[in-house]
């Protein structure tokens, strides 16, 4: 009786594995391919932005310092006299100046960057010819604003979408289907921001800049990207 039982328990585990194998068959999904569709659009840069900064050598690290700091202070109250412009302090440090034979500190020298930030490229294109009196230019770059980004980037969305449904479609008909079904999509953002040239005002570019003080400034664009990541199950007829 007891072995009876062992057998009919044995079957209906069988039966069950069965049934559990069979419903993940039916589960399993064909005809399953993964698309990438994208669309892309070149955004003017609406942020300028300027690096300068400040450098000396002094025998006594000390009075360095503070001819450095005075430097630094009487910049930033006039950027913070200027509406529009945003400022912020950059990197600074100093080191040591050996003399010949690198054995002996001879004088220290010290060097800070002072940062500025503004969407009215003639105000700033102004007032960084004014600063050049007492500090040096270390480069100038532009960008896209985040807000300015974030809103083409919402308006690209539709797009990215309709360009996905469009190579669904493609891909379907290429493969004789009557149809398909979304399995997933992701959407994604990005963009490419081409390298602008760092421009160094020293020595000739510093005579330029205090000639003219608001030169016309050509701010470039960067790519922006909204790409949509899917897949699709084709249906056959």
């Amino acid at each position: 009786m007891r072995t009876m039982t062992r057998i009919a328990t044995a079957l209906a585990l069988t039966a069950a594995s069965l049934a559990s194998t069979g419903l993940l068959a039916a589960e399993a999904r064909y005809n399953q391919i993964a698309l990438r569709a994208e669309v892309n659009q070149e955004v003017a840069h609406d942020l300028m932005h300027v690096t300068l900064y400040t450098e000396a050598q002094h025998a006594d690290p000390a009075k360095l310092a503070a001819e450095i700091t005075t430097t630094l202070n009487k910049t930033l109250e006039q950027v913070r006299q200027v509406r529009g412009v945003s400022v912020k302090l950059g990197s600074r440090h100093s080191y040591p100046v050996y003399d010949d034979k690198g054995q002996k500190i001879t004088a220290w020298r010290e060097r800070a960057e002072v940062r500025l930030e503004s969407a009215d490229f003639a105000r700033l294109s102004a007032l960084t010819g004014e600063l050049l009196q007492s500090m040096k230019m270390a480069g100038m770059d532009f960008s896209i604003a985040t807000d300015t980004r974030k809103t083409r980037e919402d308006a690209m969305l539709k797009d990215a979408v309709n360009a996905f449904r469009a190579r669904a479609q493609l891909a379907t008909e290429a493969l004789g289907g009557k149809g398909y079904k979304l399995v997933s999509l992701n959407l994604n953002t990005g963009g490419f921001q081409p390298p602008v040239a760092m421009r160094n005002f020293e020595a000739k570019g510093m005579a330029m800049m205090d000639a003219a003080p608001t030169p016309q400034i050509e701010a470039g664009t960067s790519q922006v990207t909204v790409s949509a990541d899917g897949v699709i199950e084709v249906q056959m007829p």
